[in-house]
């Protein structure tokens, strides 16, 4: 009698994009404003940036599982499987930062409530247009996840220790950037609907995002400094800085033929997998999974 032996699913990993444990540790003696050479404006965004990220990856994760049974492609199912897997872990790393906030009297809870609300109204919506709506929103953390890793002034200002968090996930947004995409694709998802999600996403998430800002400004009475806030917004939206140099790239994701992969990023990817995770690699030390992950 012949058996056959049924194949082994493929992993994240297999098809580049691995779920990594890593174990982060942030320095008690960290100050409170550690971006863009201790600016609280620039500073603060990064700060509703880890708020939002944890119920903003639960979003994605969920609107990518609600068609994850139409899919029968091997190896997208096995992309599908890394970026769930990558997207928790962030939403974990997040938490934990989100702590180590806290405890420097940040109201970080400020800006994920303000995210939920306008999560909750978009999943008033169907399940296509939630998951158009991801395609914008990784569209969006795929640029910004590239001005991470390669906008100088904010390596130059910013803390070491707490960058290699934010480099990691850059790393691994970039990994992922076309995951849910190619779902939506498979789906039928139109430009049509990818329109409706630009409008959805401007006023639902864009609007509580600014706003969840400005309170935290106004909470850390920061807002009329009007010296430092101006240095604070030529960091984030002068010209060629960093938020400016993503909203550039915003309109693409409308174009007829578009797809994530326009983005050209292998070779940063390459240079920044082996910074990181490399024989001398920044994180070999705290890296928990790298068979695994390889």
């Amino acid at each position: 009698m012949n058996h056959t032996a049924t194949p082994r699913a493929l992993t994240g990993a297999q098809v580049g994009i691995p779920p990594r444990h890593i174990d982060f540790r942030f320095s008690q003696a960290q100050q409170r404003y550690f971006f863009f050479d201790q600016n609280p404006l620039a500073s603060l965004v990064f700060v509703v940036f880890s708020g939002i990220f944890p119920p903003g990856e639960r979003f994605f994760m969920e609107s990518v599982r609600n068609f994850r049974d139409r899919i029968t492609d091997p190896v997208l199912k096995a992309q599908v499987s890394g970026f769930m897997g990558q997207e928790a872990l962030h939403g974990r790393e997040h938490d934990r930062l989100n702590d180590f906030f806290r405890e420097r009297g940040f109201d970080v809870d400020l800006p994920a409530r303000y995210v939920r609300f306008g999560l909750r109204q978009l999943e008033r919506f169907s399940p296509r247009l939630q998951l158009a709506c991801t395609t914008q929103m990784e569209h969006f953390t795929a640029h910004l996840a590239e001005q991470w890793l390669t906008d100088k002034a904010m390596a130059a200002s910013s803390d070491p220790e707490m960058l290699q968090l934010w480099y990691w996930h850059a790393l691994e947004e970039l990994e992922h950037k076309s995951v849910a995409y190619d779902v939506f694709d498979l789906i039928g998802g139109t430009q049509r609907e990818r329109k409706q999600a630009g409008w959805l996403v401007g006023f639902f998430i864009g609007l509580p995002v600014v706003a969840a800002w400005l309170h935290l400004l106004v909470k850390e009475g920061q807002l009329l400094r009007f010296k430092e806030n101006r240095r604070g917004l030529r960091a984030l939206f002068g010209r060629g800085a960093l938020i400016s140099e993503v909203l550039r790239h915003m309109p693409t994701f409308w174009r007829r033929k578009f797809h994530p992969s326009q983005q050209e990023t292998q070779a940063l990817e390459a240079a920044w997998r082996e910074r990181l995770f490399g024989a001398q690699g920044d994180l070999v030390d705290v890296y928990r999974n790298p068979k695994a992950a390889a």
